[in-house]
Protein backbone atom coordinates (compact mmCIF):
# COMPACT_ATOMS: atom_id res chain seq x y z
CA UNK A 1 0.00 0.00 0.00
CA UNK A 2 1.31 3.44 -0.92
CA UNK A 3 1.32 5.98 1.91
CA UNK A 4 2.10 9.51 0.81
CA UNK A 5 3.35 12.69 2.46
CA UNK A 6 3.06 16.15 0.92
CA UNK A 7 6.14 18.30 1.55
CA UNK A 8 6.32 22.07 1.03
CA UNK A 9 9.52 23.97 0.17
CA UNK A 10 10.90 26.99 1.96
CA UNK A 11 12.82 30.08 0.96
CA UNK A 12 15.45 29.39 -1.66
CA UNK A 13 13.11 27.45 -3.93
CA UNK A 14 11.68 30.60 -5.55
CA UNK A 15 12.46 31.51 -9.14
CA UNK A 16 11.13 34.13 -11.55
CA UNK A 17 8.28 32.61 -13.56
CA UNK A 18 7.20 30.08 -10.93
CA UNK A 19 3.54 29.16 -11.32
CA UNK A 20 3.03 31.36 -14.39
CA UNK A 21 2.47 28.52 -16.86
CA UNK A 22 0.27 26.71 -14.36
CA UNK A 23 -1.94 29.75 -13.78
CA UNK A 24 -2.22 30.32 -17.54
CA UNK A 25 -3.41 26.75 -18.01
CA UNK A 26 -5.58 26.42 -14.90
CA UNK A 27 -8.30 28.84 -13.72
CA UNK A 28 -8.04 27.08 -10.34
CA UNK A 29 -4.37 28.07 -9.97
CA UNK A 30 -5.12 31.58 -11.25
CA UNK A 31 -7.74 32.00 -8.53
CA UNK A 32 -5.19 31.13 -5.84
CA UNK A 33 -2.88 33.88 -7.06
CA UNK A 34 -5.79 36.33 -7.30
CA UNK A 35 -6.71 35.57 -3.68
CA UNK A 36 -3.12 36.08 -2.57
CA UNK A 37 -2.91 39.37 -4.48
CA UNK A 38 -6.13 40.56 -2.85
CA UNK A 39 -4.94 39.57 0.63
CA UNK A 40 -1.76 41.63 0.25
CA UNK A 41 -3.33 44.45 -1.72
CA UNK A 42 -0.66 44.25 -4.41
CA UNK A 43 0.16 42.14 -7.51
CA UNK A 44 2.34 39.49 -5.87
CA UNK A 45 1.65 37.22 -8.84
CA UNK A 46 3.26 39.69 -11.25
CA UNK A 47 6.43 39.70 -9.14
CA UNK A 48 6.50 35.88 -9.01
CA UNK A 49 6.02 35.61 -12.76
CA UNK A 50 8.01 38.57 -14.09
CA UNK A 51 10.48 39.55 -11.37
CA UNK A 52 12.83 41.34 -11.11
CA UNK A 53 14.78 38.54 -9.47
CA UNK A 54 16.47 40.66 -6.81
CA UNK A 55 13.08 41.93 -5.63
CA UNK A 56 11.54 38.44 -5.60
CA UNK A 57 14.47 37.15 -3.57
CA UNK A 58 13.83 39.62 -0.75
CA UNK A 59 12.62 37.65 2.27
CA UNK A 60 9.34 39.53 2.64
CA UNK A 61 8.52 38.94 -1.04
CA UNK A 62 9.87 35.43 -1.55
CA UNK A 63 7.92 33.91 1.32
CA UNK A 64 4.36 34.93 0.30
CA UNK A 65 5.18 34.18 -3.35
CA UNK A 66 6.33 30.69 -2.41
CA UNK A 67 3.24 30.06 -0.30
CA UNK A 68 0.91 31.19 -3.08
CA UNK A 69 2.72 29.04 -5.63
CA UNK A 70 2.64 25.97 -3.39
CA UNK A 71 -1.09 26.43 -2.84
CA UNK A 72 -1.64 26.82 -6.59
CA UNK A 73 0.09 23.49 -7.19
CA UNK A 74 -1.90 21.87 -4.38
CA UNK A 75 -5.21 23.18 -5.75
CA UNK A 76 -4.47 21.81 -9.22
CA UNK A 77 -3.35 18.48 -7.74
CA UNK A 78 -6.61 18.17 -5.83
CA UNK A 79 -8.65 19.19 -8.86
CA UNK A 80 -7.00 16.75 -11.25
CA UNK A 81 -7.06 13.92 -8.72
CA UNK A 82 -10.78 14.56 -8.27
CA UNK A 83 -11.31 14.48 -12.03
CA UNK A 84 -9.58 11.10 -12.04
CA UNK A 85 -11.95 9.92 -9.28
CA UNK A 86 -8.99 9.44 -6.97
CA UNK A 87 -9.39 11.87 -4.04
CA UNK A 88 -6.03 12.49 -2.41
CA UNK A 89 -5.43 11.62 1.22
CA UNK A 90 -1.84 12.19 2.37
CA UNK A 91 -0.82 10.71 5.69
CA UNK A 92 1.37 13.74 6.53
CA UNK A 93 2.04 17.29 5.45
CA UNK A 94 5.42 18.77 6.32
CA UNK A 95 7.03 22.10 5.52
CA UNK A 96 10.70 23.07 5.49
CA UNK A 97 11.11 26.29 7.50
CA UNK A 98 8.75 28.85 5.90
CA UNK A 99 7.12 25.85 4.18
CA UNK A 100 5.45 25.15 7.53
CA UNK A 101 3.02 27.96 6.73
CA UNK A 102 2.21 26.30 3.40
CA UNK A 103 1.68 22.98 5.18
CA UNK A 104 -0.66 24.62 7.66
CA UNK A 105 -2.73 26.29 4.95
CA UNK A 106 -2.90 22.94 3.15
CA UNK A 107 -3.97 21.17 6.36
CA UNK A 108 -6.73 23.68 7.08
CA UNK A 109 -5.01 25.26 10.09
CA UNK A 110 -4.97 28.82 8.70
CA UNK A 111 -6.53 30.44 5.64
CA UNK A 112 -4.62 31.27 2.47
CA UNK A 113 -5.21 34.99 3.03
CA UNK A 114 -3.87 34.82 6.59
CA UNK A 115 -0.98 32.65 5.41
CA UNK A 116 0.36 35.12 2.85
CA UNK A 117 -0.08 38.05 5.22
CA UNK A 118 1.71 36.18 8.00
CA UNK A 119 4.72 35.18 5.94
CA UNK A 120 5.00 38.75 4.61
CA UNK A 121 5.16 39.93 8.22
CA UNK A 122 7.50 37.07 9.14
CA UNK A 123 9.89 38.11 6.41
CA UNK A 124 9.88 41.74 7.52
CA UNK A 125 10.49 40.83 11.14
CA UNK A 126 13.27 38.37 10.26
CA UNK A 127 15.05 41.09 8.29
CA UNK A 128 14.73 43.55 11.19
CA UNK A 129 15.54 41.11 14.00
CA UNK A 130 19.04 41.50 15.30
CA UNK A 131 19.59 44.44 12.97
CA UNK A 132 22.20 45.79 15.33
CA UNK A 133 24.19 42.56 15.12
CA UNK A 134 25.95 41.15 12.09
CA UNK A 135 24.22 37.85 11.35
CA UNK A 136 25.33 35.26 8.81
CA UNK A 137 24.79 31.68 7.67
CA UNK A 138 27.02 29.03 6.12
CA UNK A 139 26.61 25.64 4.47
CA UNK A 140 28.73 22.80 5.85
CA UNK A 141 29.10 19.85 3.49
CA UNK A 142 30.48 16.40 4.13
CA UNK A 143 30.68 16.65 7.93
CA UNK A 144 29.67 13.53 9.85
CA UNK A 145 26.63 14.10 12.07
CA UNK A 146 28.61 12.72 15.01
CA UNK A 147 30.89 15.77 14.78
CA UNK A 148 28.07 18.32 15.12
CA UNK A 149 28.20 18.55 18.95
CA UNK A 150 31.94 19.29 18.77
CA UNK A 151 31.30 21.91 16.08
CA UNK A 152 28.71 23.67 18.24
CA UNK A 153 30.93 23.54 21.33
CA UNK A 154 34.03 24.91 19.60
CA UNK A 155 32.33 27.59 17.50
CA UNK A 156 30.17 28.89 20.35
CA UNK A 157 33.34 30.31 21.92
CA UNK A 158 33.39 32.81 19.05
CA UNK A 159 29.81 34.08 19.40
CA UNK A 160 26.16 33.09 19.07
CA UNK A 161 25.95 29.97 16.92
CA UNK A 162 23.35 27.32 16.05
CA UNK A 163 22.63 24.49 13.63
CA UNK A 164 19.92 26.09 11.50
CA UNK A 165 19.10 23.22 9.11
CA UNK A 166 20.02 19.54 9.07
CA UNK A 167 18.96 19.04 5.47
CA UNK A 168 20.35 15.62 4.59
CA UNK A 169 23.20 13.36 5.72
CA UNK A 170 26.37 15.42 5.42
CA UNK A 171 24.58 18.69 4.64
CA UNK A 172 23.88 21.23 7.36
CA UNK A 173 23.40 24.99 7.45
CA UNK A 174 24.68 26.94 10.44
CA UNK A 175 23.57 30.36 11.63
CA UNK A 176 24.60 33.05 14.07
CA UNK A 177 26.89 36.03 14.54
CA UNK A 178 29.28 36.61 11.65
CA UNK A 179 32.40 36.10 13.76
CA UNK A 180 31.11 32.70 14.81
CA UNK A 181 30.14 31.74 11.25
CA UNK A 182 33.55 32.77 9.92
CA UNK A 183 35.17 30.62 12.61
CA UNK A 184 32.79 27.74 11.85
CA UNK A 185 33.99 27.42 8.27
CA UNK A 186 37.54 26.69 9.45
CA UNK A 187 36.60 24.62 12.50
CA UNK A 188 34.27 22.45 10.38
CA UNK A 189 37.07 21.68 7.95
CA UNK A 190 39.26 20.70 10.87
CA UNK A 191 36.53 18.29 12.01
CA UNK A 192 36.39 16.62 8.59
CA UNK A 193 33.99 18.72 6.49
CA UNK A 194 34.68 18.60 2.76
CA UNK A 195 33.43 22.14 2.13
CA UNK A 196 32.25 25.09 4.18
CA UNK A 197 31.01 28.26 2.55
CA UNK A 198 29.37 31.42 3.85
CA UNK A 199 25.99 32.02 2.20
CA UNK A 200 24.97 35.31 0.56
CA UNK A 201 22.34 36.20 3.18
CA UNK A 202 22.16 38.87 5.87
CA UNK A 203 19.63 37.12 8.14
CA UNK A 204 20.74 34.58 10.76
CA UNK A 205 17.62 32.41 10.40
CA UNK A 206 16.79 29.69 12.92
CA UNK A 207 19.17 31.07 15.53
CA UNK A 208 18.84 33.01 18.81
CA UNK A 209 19.36 36.19 16.77
CA UNK A 210 15.74 35.76 15.63
CA UNK A 211 14.40 36.20 19.19
CA UNK A 212 13.04 39.67 18.42
CA UNK A 213 11.24 38.35 15.33
CA UNK A 214 9.82 35.44 17.35
CA UNK A 215 8.47 37.76 20.04
CA UNK A 216 6.87 39.96 17.41
CA UNK A 217 5.32 37.03 15.57
CA UNK A 218 3.90 35.68 18.83
CA UNK A 219 1.86 38.89 19.12
CA UNK A 220 0.82 38.82 15.46
CA UNK A 221 -0.19 35.15 15.56
CA UNK A 222 -2.30 35.68 18.70
CA UNK A 223 -4.81 37.63 16.59
CA UNK A 224 -5.17 34.98 13.86
CA UNK A 225 -7.73 32.16 13.84
CA UNK A 226 -6.13 28.69 13.96
CA UNK A 227 -7.90 25.34 13.55
CA UNK A 228 -6.83 21.81 14.46
CA UNK A 229 -5.01 20.27 11.47
CA UNK A 230 -6.98 17.99 9.17
CA UNK A 231 -3.81 16.03 8.31
CA UNK A 232 -0.86 15.11 10.55
CA UNK A 233 1.81 17.81 10.80
CA UNK A 234 5.33 17.62 12.28
CA UNK A 235 7.36 20.24 14.15
CA UNK A 236 10.49 21.48 12.38
CA UNK A 237 12.88 21.14 15.31
CA UNK A 238 12.16 17.59 16.48
CA UNK A 239 9.42 16.12 14.26
CA UNK A 240 6.96 15.85 17.14
CA UNK A 241 3.30 15.66 16.02
CA UNK A 242 1.34 18.91 15.88
CA UNK A 243 -2.25 17.90 16.59
CA UNK A 244 -3.97 21.04 17.87
CA UNK A 245 -4.49 24.62 16.76
CA UNK A 246 -2.47 25.94 19.69
CA UNK A 247 0.43 23.57 19.03
CA UNK A 248 0.54 24.88 15.45
CA UNK A 249 0.46 28.48 16.64
CA UNK A 250 3.36 27.81 19.03
CA UNK A 251 5.34 26.05 16.30
CA UNK A 252 5.31 29.14 14.09
CA UNK A 253 6.92 31.12 16.92
CA UNK A 254 9.40 28.50 18.09
CA UNK A 255 10.80 27.56 14.69
CA UNK A 256 12.17 31.07 14.16
CA UNK A 257 14.85 30.52 16.81
CA UNK A 258 15.10 26.70 16.65
CA UNK A 259 16.66 24.63 13.88
CA UNK A 260 14.99 22.62 11.13
CA UNK A 261 15.82 18.92 11.37
CA UNK A 262 14.58 17.81 7.97
CA UNK A 263 16.40 14.48 8.25
CA UNK A 264 14.47 13.61 11.39
CA UNK A 265 11.17 14.72 9.85
CA UNK A 266 11.62 12.52 6.78
CA UNK A 267 12.83 9.56 8.82
CA UNK A 268 9.85 9.93 11.19
CA UNK A 269 7.39 9.94 8.31
CA UNK A 270 9.08 6.94 6.73
CA UNK A 271 8.99 5.08 10.06
CA UNK A 272 5.25 5.79 10.19
CA UNK A 273 4.79 4.06 6.83
CA UNK A 274 5.29 6.78 4.23
CA UNK A 275 6.63 5.34 1.00
CA UNK A 276 6.10 8.32 -1.34
CA UNK A 277 7.03 11.97 -0.80
CA UNK A 278 5.41 14.51 -3.11
CA UNK A 279 6.93 18.00 -3.26
CA UNK A 280 4.11 20.51 -3.64
CA UNK A 281 5.46 23.82 -4.86
CA UNK A 282 8.18 25.30 -7.03
CA UNK A 283 11.43 23.47 -7.71
CA UNK A 284 12.84 20.17 -6.53
CA UNK A 285 14.98 21.08 -3.52
CA UNK A 286 13.15 18.83 -1.07
CA UNK A 287 12.83 16.02 -3.60
CA UNK A 288 16.60 15.93 -3.97
CA UNK A 289 17.17 16.03 -0.21
CA UNK A 290 14.68 13.21 0.40
CA UNK A 291 16.41 11.01 -2.17
CA UNK A 292 19.53 11.26 0.01
CA UNK A 293 17.71 10.78 3.32
CA UNK A 294 15.40 7.94 2.26
CA UNK A 295 16.79 6.37 -0.93
CA UNK A 296 14.35 3.47 -0.79
CA UNK A 297 11.32 5.82 -0.84
CA UNK A 298 9.82 7.47 -3.92
CA UNK A 299 10.41 11.24 -4.05
CA UNK A 300 8.49 13.18 -6.70
CA UNK A 301 8.07 16.86 -7.58
CA UNK A 302 4.97 18.41 -9.14
CA UNK A 303 7.00 21.20 -10.76
CA UNK A 304 8.30 19.81 -14.05
CA UNK A 305 9.94 22.12 -16.64
CA UNK A 306 9.54 19.54 -19.42
CA UNK A 307 5.74 19.86 -19.62
CA UNK A 308 3.88 22.94 -20.93
CA UNK A 309 2.14 23.91 -17.68
CA UNK A 310 5.05 22.73 -15.48
CA UNK A 311 2.74 20.36 -13.62
CA UNK A 312 3.61 16.65 -13.50
CA UNK A 313 0.63 14.65 -12.23
CA UNK A 314 1.96 11.70 -10.23
CA UNK A 315 1.18 8.38 -11.88
CA UNK A 316 0.11 6.79 -8.61
CA UNK A 317 -2.13 9.19 -6.69
CA UNK A 318 -2.84 8.16 -3.08
CA UNK A 319 -6.52 7.31 -2.72
CA UNK A 320 -8.82 7.68 0.24
CA UNK A 321 -9.59 4.40 1.92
Amino acid sequence: MTTTAFVFPGQGSQYVGMGQALAAASPTAARIYAEADAALGEPLSRLAWEGPEDELNRTEQAQPALLATSMAYLAVLRERAGDARAPIAPAFMAGHSMGQYSAMVAAGVISLADGVRLVRERGRRMQASGSGRDGAMAAILGLDDAALPALVEQVSAHGIFAIANRNSPGQVVVSGERAAIDAATEIAKGLGAKRALVLPVSVAAHSPLMAEAAAGMREVLAGVTFHDPEVSLLANADARPLTTAEACRAELVEHLTAGVDWVRAVESMQAAGVTTFLEVGPGKVLTNLIKRIAPDAAALALDEPAVPDRFAMPTAVPKES
